[in-house]
């Protein structure tokens, strides 16, 4: 006799998913509740110009149109190269809606690497900011066939090879014409390069679903809410500005464009829009923290403060803290849609002095409300390491917040992906608290004498020293210990030290064989 059939499952009888009840997530349907919830609320600030949700969302469903009428759908890229300015913000929801997959490309990429890219890509379209029109001419002169452009912020040409301007592409578009949900949630909505440091870059795929997962987890996160005003210093061309394109609108927020990341700017943008948010690399933060006084602003409310991208030194917190800006400290790659970890302060940090807070703040914390799981593990066995606070392991990452893979490579996908968890590549320690503290890059990490040295400890130790404004640490080759670590300072402007003062300073909090 063979084996019972298993008991019918009542829960699955005639319960069928249907269009009722099922439909894919993507984050462009944010954009469609904005504009019904708010329709005359600022959604784009640019320079004194102003778009309420209903002119954004028509021209994003312009956008959308004029791509279709083109020919260009899903599995389709489009590649757009521009600064924080309208039209790409645009392009994060026309792209899309269209079906296409959204290529936004690193403003600070050298012509042969934006061509690499054009070429992988297969890029149907190039969409390109006047002011970074040298570098764009150079990387199609540079191509075999290259794909047709459009010039943003800039009259047609009168060159054949150049389609014109934007506002005439979006002209092409009917904003009454219905755009459709992806079929499947795990379609592709974006395409993002990231550098190794040999190779060509790898183009990292995002989906549906990660997108409008990771834009949630950034508004509970971030707290953002329909009161919110987001200023542009983080690159909307990383990580899609780590999903906070999409995040801000789920929001009804209102997004502040910046085309340049300078602190006169940023201090005159938050006191002229009542700015809440921002996002930026440690780099920008520094550079607020050292604006000559001049520049300076103070504001009655409090501004939110979401850096990443390297670990943030404990002074550069303590410091911004001291003018005002409430910072949260995220931790996550390309291939995890930006942020994948938080570092939540707990209520009695507030009680410790402001150099605990901000050495504790400094930490990378914990999983991503909508990342499915966060491991510290041995990388050759893959075993979670202790919560000792010492143990040095790999972060593995997995969830729906994961990229889809790189690329038309195979090879790279599945060692990246392989063991069922997504491999960082950055090393780390699990405190006893449960909160992971990064400690190097696996191809960074510095081995002296075989003893094992983390390049941010030694940098967390130069930036307490009160004349350094920035720190990098690198592994110098030494023939008798292998390596050791060789140190690249910035001084703060006025300040003066010797090198034989820094190195002295760094003996106090750090063993001698790292200093």
């Amino acid at each position: 006799m063979g084996d019972p059939a298993p008991p019918e499952d009542i829960f699955e009888r005639d319960l069928a998913a249907r269009p009722a009840n099922h439909e894919a997530l993507s984050p462009v349907v944010f954009l469609e509740r904005a504009a019904a919830s708010f329709p005359d609320r600022a959604a784009v600030i640019d320079d004194g110009r102003v778009l309420t949700y209903r002119e954004f969302a028509a021209r994003c469903r312009r956008y959308d149109s004029a791509l279709r009428r083109r020919g260009i759908g899903k599995g389709q890229a489009v590649s757009v190269l521009a600064p924080n300015v309208p039209a790409l913000l645009e392009a994060h929801y026309g792209v899309p809606m269209a079906g296409a997959v959204l290529n936004a490309i690193n403003t600070r990429l050298d012509a042969a690497t934006i061509a690499f890219i054009l070429d992988h890509a297969q890029s149907r379209l190039f969409l390109v900011d006047r002011d970074l029109e040298p570098v764009a001419r150079a990387a199609l002169a540079a191509m075999a066939t290259p794909p047709p452009v459009i010039w943003i912020g800039a009259p047609d040409t009168g060159d054949a090879a150049i389609d014109g301007g934007y506002e005439a592409f979006l002209g092409e578009g009917d904003p009454q014409e219905a755009w459709r949900l992806p079929g499947d949630e795990w379609q592709a909505l974006a395409l993002n390069y990231t550098s190794g440091t040999t190779g060509d870059p790898k183009g990292v795929v995002y989906h549906h679903r990660g997108g409008y997962l990771n834009a949630l987890g950034n508004a509970l996160a971030f707290r953002l809410d329909d009161r919110s005003v987001y200023l542009w210093t983080l690159p909307m061309f990383h990580c899609n500005g780590w999903t906070y394109t999409w995040a801000v609108t789920a929001a009804c927020g209102t997004h502040v464009c910046l085309r340049k990341v300078e602190p006169a700017t940023i201090f005159a943008a938050i006191a002229a829009h009542g700015v809440t948010h921002l996002c930026g690399a440690p780099v920008v933060l520094t550079m607020l923290l050292h604006a000559p006084e001049s520049v300076r602003r103070r504001f009655a409310h409090p501004v939110d403060v979401g850096t990443g991208g390297a670990a943030p030194p404990s002074a550069v917190i303590a410091g911004m803290e001291e003018l005002g800006f409430r910072v949260t400290h995220l931790y996550g790659l390309t291939e995890s849609y930006g942020p994948a970890t938080i570092c939540m302060p707990h209520a009695d940090w507030d009680d410790r002095p402001l150099a605990e807070r901000a050495r504790l703040m400094a930490r990378q914390g914990v999983a991503y409300p909508t990342l499915g799981g966060l491991m510290v593990a041995d990388p050759q066995t893959g075993t979670p390491v202790p919560s000792d606070g010492a143990t040095i392991g790999e972060i593995w990452l997995r969830g729906n917040t994961v990229m889809k893979g790189y690329l038309k490579n195979k090879a790279a996908t599945e060692a990246a992906l392989g063991r069922g968890w997504y491999r960082t590549g950055d090393l780390a320690v699990r405190h006893p608290d449960g909160y992971v503290e990064v400690k190097d890059r696996s191809k960074d990490i510095i081995i002296s004498g075989g003893e094992n040295i983390s390049s941010l400890e030694v940098e967390e130790a130069l930036y307490r020293h009160p004349a350094v404004m920035e720190a990098a640490v690198v592994a110098r080759p030494d023939p008798y210990w292998g390596e050791t670590p060789c140190a690249f300072v910035a001084l703060q402007p006025g300040a003066q030290a010797r090198a034989e003062d820094i190195v002295e300073w760094c003996r106090a909090p750090l063993a001698r064989f790292k200093v």
